[in-house]
C-alpha cells in the first residue's frame, strides 16, 4: 500500500462499490510501463512493471524481503494480503525450494491478480487461499508451519492495517517455525497506527524487532524475530548483504547500513 501516482485509470471486473462486500472496488492505472492496483481510492495497493512481471517494483515491497539478511529461504512462506501479488510471485519464482501460501479475503482481488498481474495458477509450491487472514493464521493447522510470515493488510482508505490486534500478532508468531521471522508493512511513523502496532509487535516478539527507515512514500517495514536473540556482527551483516545482492539482486547493502546500529549496537 502506497500513495497513488497520476495515470490513466480504469475499473477492472471483479470488484464491488459496496463497502460491506468482501471484494473492494478494483481499479487499474498504468504509467511509464507500470500497472498499478487500487481499491477504489487514490492509494496504490500494488504494482507490476509490465515487461518484468516477477520483479519487485515498489520500494517498500523490496524492503519486505529484508528477512533474507538474516535467514535462508525457509521451507514455507505465508503471505497475508495479496495486493497485486508481487511478493507472492517473487517468492514463488525466485525461491524454488520454498512453498508459498497467500491468503486473500477478496475473491475479486485474486481474480484481478491472475488476469492483470501475472499471478500463476496454483501448483505444488503455490497456494492462493480465498479466506479471512486472521482466521487462517489462528487456525491450529497453521501453528509452527511457516518460516516467514509476510503481512501487508490495508483497506481501500489506508486508515491502518485491517488486522493489528495483540491477538493477531500472537497468532502470527505461533504460526512461525522457530527460528523464523514476521515482516509487516506499516504506514509512516507519523501515522496514528504506527506506534501502537510497533509496540504490539515488540510485546509479542519479546522486543526482537528491527525497523527499516521509511521509503519515499512513507512506508516502514518492521522485522520481528521468533527465536533466540540476534547474534550478528557488522562483518557478518555486510557479508550476508553482499550474498543477497548477488543471488537475488535486492538492495541488501542499503538494508545492512540502515539496520547496523540496531543489530550490532554501534
Amino acid at each position: 500500500m502506497s500513495r497513488a501516482r497520476d495515470g490513466a485509470r480504469r475499473r477492472a471486473r471483479g470488484g464491488s462499490d459496496d463497502p460491506d462486500r468482501t471484494d473492494p472496488p478494483i481499479d487499474l492505472s498504468e504509467q511509464d510501463g507500470v500497472r498499478y492496483l487500487h481499491f477504489g481510492s487514490r492509494w496504490i495497493q500494488g504494482a507490476m512493471r509490465i515487461r518484468k512481471p516477477f520483479d519487485l517494483e515498489l520500494d517498500y515491497i523490496r524492503h519486505m524481503m529484508a528477512w533474507l539478511l538474516f535467514m535462508e529461504p525457509p521451507a514455507r512462506v505465508l503471505q497475508l494480503g495479496l495486493g497485486a501479488a508481487a511478493l507472492t510471485k517473487w517468492c514463488w519464482d525466485r525461491l524454488p525450494d520454498t512453498e508459498v501460501t497467500a491468503v486473500e479475503q477478496g475473491a475479486g482481488v485474486i481474480s484481478a491478480c491472475r488476469r492483470y498481474f501475472a499471478l500463476p495458477e496454483d501448483d505444488d509450491r503455490l497456494a492462493i487461499v480465498h479466506g479471512d487472514d486472521g482466521d487462517f493464521v489462528a487456525a491450529p493447522r497453521a501453528r509452527g508451519r511457516f518460516g516467514v510470515v509476510q503481512v501487508d493488510l490495508y483497506d481501500r482508505d489506508a486508515r491502518g492495517p485491517v488486522l493489528e490486534s495483540l491477538e493477531f500478532y500472537t497468532a502470527c508468531r505461533r504460526a512461525i517455525a522457530e527460528p523464523g521471522m514476521m515482516v509487516v508493512n506499516l504506514f509512516g511513523s507519523d501515522h496514528a497506527s504506527f506506534e501502537r502496532n510497533r509496540l504490539r509487535i515488540a510485546e509479542v516478539f519479546d522486543g526482537h524487532v528491527l525497523v527499516l527507515p521509511p521509503v519515499e512514500a512513507g512506508n516502514l517495514v518492521v522485522l520481528a524475530f521468533a527465536g533466540p536473540p540476534l547474534a550478528v556482527d557488522a562483518a557478518m551483516l555486510f557479508e550476508r548483504a553482499d550474498e543477497v545482492e548477488r543471488r537475488w539482486r535486492l538492495p541488501a547493502r542499503g538494508w545492512a547500513k540502515a539496520l547496523r546500529r540496531q543489530v550490532v549496537g554501534g
